[in-house]
């Protein structure tokens, strides 16, 4: 029985592009290629415009190779690129700016002073 399934979405590391397919390391056993007609509907020119090595990408299971490890992987009918983004949050100003640092910093330095702190250190000469 295969350890993975035909039609299954895993995640992989992209370990490898060239300019017929990419490269995945699906596990420390299993190693895939998603093939350059796999990775989009429309033209692919170039295949590093899709991912580069190291990203972790969702992949779809074409096919299961058990007696070489190997699985035959395709990117181009699933969201690919929505393992692990990290959302930046917008900063805003507040209206008080850096008034807020500038009244608790005193208080802050007073408190580390108390505990011993050396300030002496980080004070430009």
């Amino acid at each position: 029985m295969s350890k993975y399934e035909k039609g299954k979405v895993i995640k992989g590391t992209v370990t490898g592009v060239e300019n017929y397919g990419i490269f995945i390391s699906v596990d420390e056993e299993y190693t895939g290629l998603i093939h350059i007609s796999e990775i989009s509907h429309n033209f692919v020119k170039n295949v590093n415009d899709f991912v580069k090595i190291g990203d972790i990408i969702n992949v779809e299971i074409l096919d299961v190779d058990d007696k070489n490890n190997h699985i035959k992987l395709s990117i181009k009918n699933i969201k690919y690129k929505n393992v692990n983004k990290i959302r930046k949050k917008r900063i805003y100003e507040t209206p008080n700016g850096f008034n807020t640092l500038s009244e608790k910093l005193p208080n802050w330095i007073e408190e580390n002073l108390k505990k011993g702190i050396n300030f002496t250190n980080y004070i430009d000469k």
